[in-house]
């Protein structure tokens, strides 16, 4: 088992940034890809961005050139750097990380982003 917190999340203006993190725990040998997810209030939960356990990293076309994803695999922790926030940016962020086939998820943490 994989246990993944996530931590980071607040209330920010737009234009300000949040740093997100996501700590794992448990067996975590061969973890591969790990990335972050968020779901807005009525929306579907989309993919933001993901690394790969060699630091390739991929985004999603609404934050690219925003936010940025890195690991530290020594400390099993990944982060999500936000910049130049928005409100549409609102949601429930969460951390998922995959092993062996399996995808394990985090609890989620709330960043709103007011105008």
């Amino acid at each position: 088992q994989v246990q993944l917190v996530e931590s980071g999340g607040d209330l920010v203006q737009a234009g300000g940034s949040l740093r997100l993190s996501c700590a794992a725990s448990g067996i975590i040998f061969s973890i591969n890809a790990m990335g972050w997810y968020r779901q807005a209030p009525g929306k579907q939960r989309e993919l933001v961005a993901f690394i790969t356990r060699s630091g390739s990293t991929n985004y999603a076309d609404s934050v690219k050139g925003r936010f940025t994803i890195s690991r530290h695999n020594a400390k099993n922790t990944m982060y999500l750097q936000m910049n130049s926030l928005k409100p549409e940016d609102t949601a429930v962020y969460y951390c998922t990380a995959s092993r062996l086939g399996y995808d394990y998820w985090g609890q989620g943490t709330q960043v709103t982003v007011s105008s």
